[in-house]
Order: C-alpha cells, then sequence, then structure tokens
C-alpha cells in the first residue's frame, strides 16, 4: 500500500517466511532494499537487519551465512512499513497481526491515522544517506548547497557542521546541514538562532547513548544489533519532534 492510500485499504497479506524449500529465486538484502525503496524512499539496510533481529522476517541463510528473502519476505517486510507509515502501528503489534495471518486468522482491525505522503527524494539526499561516503571539500560543499563562506564560518562557530577529523573534507551529514540550512537562511534565520537544534541534537544522542551502550558490550551475540537500535531510536525522535512542533504551531502563540 502506498501513503497515497486510506489506511483501511486491504494491505497484502504476507505468508509465512520460508526456511528453504522454495524453487522461486532468492534475493540478497541489497537487492531487497533496492526493491522496498520504490515505494518506502527511507527505507535503510540497518532498517531491514532490526525487522529480523525483531523476529518479523526470517529470511533463508546460505552455507556460508548469507542471508536469502523469498517474494514472501518481501511482501511480508512490505506489509510492516506499510503498518507502520499508514497506521503507525507498533512492532509489538504488527508482530501479533503476522502471527494471526500465519495461523490463517483475519486480524483485528485497528485502524489509524492516515499518513501525509513523504515527499520524493531528491538526488542530494539519496546522497547525503550515503554520509560518511561523502567526500566534499569546503568550496563543493559552497557550490552544493548555496551557502555563502561566511554562513559556512558561521555554522561552525556554533556547532551545526563540521569537517571530519583533520580538516579535510566534509561529509554527507554537513551537506544534508548546509543544504537545509540554506533553506532556511531564504525566511531570514541565521546559524545562531539554530543553537538550540544542536543542543537538543546533543542531548538526544546522549540518550540513545544510553540505551545502546549495553548491547555494544554484546558485540558477539548481538552482531550490528546497537546500530540497528541507534538508527530506530533517531528515528523515533525525530517524529517525536516533528509532532511535537506540529502540535505546539497549531496551539498558537503564547500568552
Amino acid at each position: 500500500m502506498n501513503a497515497g492510500q486510506a489506511a483501511t485499504s486491504p494491505m497484502p497479506m504476507p505468508a509465512r517466511a520460508s526456511a528453504g524449500g522454495s524453487t522461486a529465486k532468492t534475493l540478497n538484502i541489497g537487492e531487497v532494499l533496492d526493491r522496498l525503496r520504490l515505494d518506502y524512499p527511507d527505507v535503510t539496510l540497518s532498517k531491514i537487519r532490526y525487522l529480523e533481529a525483531e523476529g518479523l522476517v526470517v529470511p533463508a541463510r546460505t552455507t556460508a551465512n548469507y542471508r536469502k528473502y523469498s517474494p514472501d519476505d518481501v511482501v511480508r517486510l512490505r506489509y510492516v512499513l506499510g503498518a507502520q507509515r499508514e497506521r503507525f502501528l507498533p512492532l509489538r503489534v504488527i508482530k501479533e497481526e503476522l502471527e494471526s495471518l500465519d495461523r490463517g486468522e483475519q486480524p483485528c482491525e485497528r485502524p489509524g491515522p492516515r499518513a501525509v505522503p513523504p515527499p520524493p527524494p531528491r538526488v542530494l539526499d539519496m546522497i547525503a544517506e550515503a554520509g560518511e561516503t561523502v567526500r566534499m571539500s569546503r568550496r563543493e560543499l559552497l557550490a552544493a548547497t548555496g551557502v555563502t563562506d561566511d554562513q559556512l564560518v558561521e555554522l561552525e562557530q556554533y556547532g551545526l557542521l563540521a569537517p571530519r577529523p583533520g580538516g579535510s573534507y566534509f561529509d554527507g551529514d554537513a551537506l544534508a546541514v548546509a543544504r537545509t540550512f540554506a533553506a532556511l537562511s531564504a525566511f531570514g534565520i541565521q546559524a545562531r538562532h539554530l543553537r538550540s537544534s544542536r543542543v537538543a541534537a546533543d542531548r538526544e544522542a546522549g540518550l540513545i547513548e544510553q540505551v545502546a551502550a549495553p548491547l555494544r558490550g554484546q558485540r558477539d551475540r548481538l552482531c550490528g544489533h546497537a546500530q540497528d537500535t541507534v538508527d530506530e531510536l533517531a528515528g523515533l525522535l525525530v517524529r517525536l519532534h516533528a509532532a511535537l512542533l506540529r502540535s505546539r504551531l497549531r496551539a498558537g502563540p503564547s500568552g
């Protein structure tokens, strides 16, 4: 189901994931990501691995322990992502629905609010997602974002972005910050006005690290789970911030 459909529209019924025995072509995790991104441009490899760690999909494994996803696995992942985006259901509830479907039962109706369709991803947004793989000189960053050198200096001064250690290049995160600031600056917003955003980000990063720290000590047992948790929490906090901001604006100016 895409974001333009009502939340009560029928969703594809996912089949139980099979550990093997199917003659259908299997996919690796990168191929699955490519298919899912056609409808869910924000999905990441970490997100797919996180859903597996939570037991929502169970791909088969090769003798070398590589994941092999069946077409049924892809349908199952689409169901999960659709239930999150269209009905805002927590993973616990989605897992209960999947278990009902696996038993041949119809899950209880849980209508949710209709989601706003996300804007189509822009090319630079997709580049920025690569984060560390983006390497831009100062001149390239200025050219790609339209900010002035003075504005970039202020962004650095207020801790909103910084070159990678060593100061030789800027990464995808710096690109995303500079592009967003360029759009904000059209409304007269300056770097100094955004100090509270940096402080809030620092506090939320500290909160996420508190949750993820115990998982990092179990690296052998939970390979990659700490990073999956970090990604999931970051996404949830961004969603929370957006909801709080909308609520505050709808309440009108304070007296």
